[in-house]
């Protein structure tokens, strides 16, 4: 029998757009997302989505009360459903064993619990979060240990390889869709079940069907390329400083070679996000676990090289604006990871904010789709720091980047939102305290006309000279 009833257990970053989209392309197919949060589920149903994903709205409004539902009732939409996906959170435990690098697989756990206590029938289960190679293995302990008669299972791996800002158009033109599973006539025919779901709008031959252990390192695998990628253009960023090289050039250069491809050669005060971290620091601990620590080592220098950008990024602010920031008004254009999502996990702009707040900084921030309790809350996290109330003091949120920018001693721009490179920075100039610093992390500014305005510029991977006019009134060589 095809599928008809689908049940999407975790209703977030992946959960949510992953069904929404999938419910369009299924008319045939009802979709029930469901979650504990009483709260995020409320958001779901309502016109302001607790996520911001370009696309995402529409595809919602259109689903949404016809065969896309979003619901707490967890233990109804488990029973009828004759496909389940996993789709809950794997942070990064925070203690014990593995602390700082090994997935916390209790969410999973939990609903894997939960649908053997509920399963009435046979079901297909599927991986769709991000977890450690033979968690299906677990999964699959779970459910036949805690088995009904005439109940059976069969475990799937069905990684989201998402781009947040892009997650629809992901999911619509998805460049492959990997299905991994047992070798065996049962676990083939689930792998063909979930195929056939994908088949509505993904042509057969972008599905990939595979073995399951296959299937969850290739997850791994991809976000790995993908952040070593930006870890080594960050790398040559700071001998581009160093020599008078331009990086962008460089990228350009190394990017035309077909055997390299130019994705993701952009350099910037680093990367952040829901994935790239945790899913490396998973690997490193994975292949600790597996007695390789030359290849932990390996990737584990991916992690660093990030680290070291965005503090040499943060370095570089202090160093230029004398050596100090304490008592100084700066705005921080942009606290997202990048542009076109609200995500801030892992945003380097959290990191260079600390850095400025803990050297006495008064920070001005805006962002376009943060939530300003979302801000505070990245900022006074006991991660963060042990004085909370000083750092609510020095922090002014604002919902408009001309009044942010407005008296500050420097700006510095951490996300590449669009609309930054539009704003009319002559003005932004008249109103701040002279000398007035920019400092572009992301590489997307007017460089050439932000100096000829009079601002004194940083960027990354690049040396910018001043005019000789500007030169001779005594301003540095070097900005």
């Amino acid at each position: 029998m095809p599928i008809k009833k689908i049940c999407c257990i975790g209703a977030g970053y992946v959960g949510g757009p992953t069904c929404s989209v999938m419910a369009l392309k299924c008319p045939d197919i009802t979709v029930t997302v469901v979650d504990k949060s009483r709260e995020r589920i409320a958001q779901w149903n309502s016109e302001k989505l607790p996520i911001y994903e370009p696309g995402l709205d529409a595809v919602v409004r259109e689903c949404r009360g016809r065969n896309l539902f979003f619901s707490t009732d967890i233990e109804t939409a488990i029973r009828e459903a004759e496909l389940i996906f996993i789709s809950v959170n794997t942070p990064t435990k925070t203690f014990g064993m593995g602390k700082g690098r090994a997935a916390d697989l209790k969410y999973v756990e939990g609903a894997a619990r939960m649908i053997a206590s509920v399963a009435a029938g046979d079901k297909i289960v599927v991986e769709k979060s991000t977890v450690p190679v033979r968690a299906a293995e677990s999964v699959l302990k779970i459910l036949r240990a805690n088995n009904k008669p005439g109940v059976s299972y069969q475990i799937l791996s069905n990684p989201e390889f998402l781009a947040e800002g892009t997650a629809i158009d992901d999911l619509l033109n998805a460049d492959r869709v990997l299905i991994g599973g047992e070798d065996t006539p049962e676990g083939q025919a689930a792998i063909h079940e979930l195929s056939w779901v994908y088949e509505h709008w993904i042509p057969r031959s972008r599905i990939v069907t595979m073995n399951t252990w296959s299937s969850e390192l290739s997850k791994l695998a991809a976000n790995a390329f993908l952040a070593q990628r930006i870890s080594s253009i960050n790398s040559l960023s700071a001998v581009c400083e160093a020599t008078g090289a331009d990086v962008s050039e460089v990228a350009k250069a190394v990017g035309l070679d077909s055997r390299i491809g130019s994705k993701f050669l952009q350099a910037s005060v680093g990367f952040g996000g829901s994935c790239f971290q945790k899913d490396i620091l998973n690997l490193v601990y994975i292949c600790e676990c597996l007695n390789l620590p030359e290849v932990a080592a390996y990737w584990q220098q991916v992690i660093d090289m990030n680290e070291y950008q965005k503090s040499r990024f943060s370095e570089k602010v202090i160093e230029s604006l004398f050596n100090t920031v304490t008592g100084k008004q700066i705005a921080l254009l942009g606290f997202a990871f990048k542009k076109n999502t609200g995500d801030t996990r892992e945003s380097p702009a959290i990191h260079v904010a600390k850095t400025l707040l803990d050297e006495g900084a008064r920070l001005h921030i805006y962002d376009p789709k943060v939530d300003s309790s979302q801000i505070m809350h990245d900022l006074t996290h006991p991660m963060m720091t042990d004085q909370p109330e000083n750092v609510k003091n020095s922090i002014e949120i604002h919902s408009d980047p001309y009044s942010a920018t407005s008296g500050v001693h420097a700006i510095v721009l951490c996300t590449e939102w669009d609309e930054f490179t539009n704003l009319d920075y002559g003005k932004i100039y008249e109103g701040m305290m002279k000398p007035a610093y920019v400092f572009d992390g992301r590489k997307i500014l007017d460089h050439k006309k932000l100096i000829k305005i009079g601002f004194h510029v940083q960027t990354i991977g690049k040396r910018l000279q001043r005019p000789l006019v500007n030169r001779l009134w005594g301003s540095p060589n070097q900005v």
